[in-house]
């Protein structure tokens, strides 16, 4: 019964750390639109306009095959 309760034991403290973990990489994230927000450089966010732009239907474009 000892070793029963203590892999229980084990596991549970196992369990608390990757929780642990988890939870301290959630909290010390910081994403790249927080960071360039916190800069104030939105402009590099904005990509030049492609050929064929997916609407907002969702319809895609076709190609023109060429032979």
């Amino acid at each position: 019964m000892k070793f029963e309760a203590l892999m229980l034991r084990g596991l549970f403290v196992a369990c608390l750390l990757v929780c642990g973990l988890v939870l301290g990489a959630m909290v010390n994230a910081s994403p790249d639109a927080i960071r360039l927000a916190a800069a104030g450089s939105a402009g590099q966010l904005i990509a030049t306009p492609v050929a064929c732009a997916l609407p907002p239907d969702g319809v895609v474009c076709p190609r023109a095959n060429n032979g």
